[in-house]
C-alpha cells in the first residue's frame, strides 16, 4: 500500500526559523529542517513524500473575503530568499516539492483524499487543525513539534461538537486564527450548543422558530456571514494536480 508523507512546507519551515536567534543564519534553518526530515522518514517510513509550498498569487479565500488571515505576519525576507535553495537540498535528497499557486492546504487536501480515494494512506505534517474535516480514517495528522498525532477525540471534546461538525462549528462561531468572520455574538460555546440540539447548520436555520428571540435574530442576521465562513472553512479536495505519484516515491521504499 502506497503511503505518501505530505509536509506542509512553510507550517514547518517558518516555525523552525522563528527560533532562530539570527534570522539570517539560513544555513541552521537548512540543517534543522534536514533533520525534521531524516526523522520524519524514519518515523513513518512513508513509500512516498511531497512537500507543499504556499505559492505567491491571492487566495481564492481572500478574493472572496479580504480580511481572510488580515494581520498575519509576511514571510520573513531572508526565509524567501532561501527557500530556492532549500527545496534543491531537499530535491538533492528525493524530497520532492509541490509548489501551490496561492496556499497549500487545498493541494494538500487533495494530494491526501485523491491518494486514500485509490486505496492508500496519507499522513499530513502540519499543525493547521483545518485539515481535522479530513474525515478519512486513512488520513492522519501529526505534529512533528509535539511528537505525536492529532488527537481528534481531545479536539471534539474541547470544542464540544462530533468531528462531522468542525466546519459548521466554524460557519458560526468563526476561527480567529484565520480571520474567519462567523457569526457576531454567537461564541464557541453557543455555536456548540446548537449543533449539539441541531446536529448541522442547515437544521439550525430551518429551526429559527424553536430558539429564544434573541438568539434567532443574530442568526437571522448573520445567515451570509455564516455561509460565506463555511466556505472560507471548507478545504477543497479535488483540484486538478497533473503530477505522477512515481516523481515522489522514496528511494529506500
Amino acid at each position: 500500500m502506497n503511503k505518501l508523507l505530505i509536509i506542509d512546507g512553510l507550517n514547518l519551515v517558518r516555525r523552525m526559523h522563528a527560533a532562530q536567534p539570527d534570522e539570517t543564519d539560513l544555513n541552521s534553518v537548512y540543517t534543522r529542517i534536514d533533520g525534521a526530515c531524516t526523522k520524519l522518514l524514519a518515523l513513518h517510513r512513508p513509500t512516498h513524500v511531497a512537500i507543499v509550498w504556499d505559492g505567491p498569487q491571492l487566495s481564492w479565500r481572500k478574493q472572496l473575503y479580504p480580511d481572510y488571515k488580515k494581520g498575519r505576519k509576511p514571510m520573513p525576507e531572508a526565509l524567501a530568499r532561501g527557500l530556492p535553495e532549500l527545496k534543491r537540498l531537499l530535491a538533492e535528497r528525493h524530497l520532492q516539492s509541490i509548489d501551490a499557486e496561492s496556499e497549500a492546504d487545498d493541494v494538500i487536501a487533495t494530494l491526501a483524499t485523491k491518494l486514500v480515494g485509490q486505496g492508500g494512506e496519507a499522513i499530513i505534517v502540519s499543525t493547521d487543525k483545518g485539515f481535522s474535516q479530513l474525515l478519512h480514517p486513512r488520513i492522519q495528522q501529526w505534529d512533528h513539534f509535539n511528537q505525536a498525532y492529532l488527537d481528534i477525540r481531545a479536539l471534539e471534546q474541547k470544542l464540544g461538537v462530533d468531528r462531522r461538525q468542525f466546519i459548521d462549528f466554524m460557519a458560526l462561531a468563526g476561527d480567529s486564527g484565520n480571520k474567519i468572520p462567523g457569526i457576531a455574538g454567537i461564541g464557541p460555546k453557543s455555536a456548540a450548543e446548537l449543533l449539539k440540539t441541531f446536529r448541522s447548520l442547515a437544521n439550525i436555520y430551518a429551526s429559527l422558530e424553536n430558539l429564544g428571540a434573541k438568539q434567532a435574530q443574530k442568526l437571522a442576521a448573520g445567515k451570509e456571514m455564516a455561509r460565506l465562513s463555511y466556505k472560507l472553512v471548507q478545504l477543497q479536495t479535488q483540484l486538478p494536480l497533473n503530477i505522477n505519484l512515481r516523481s515522489f516515491r522514496v528511494p529506500s521504499a
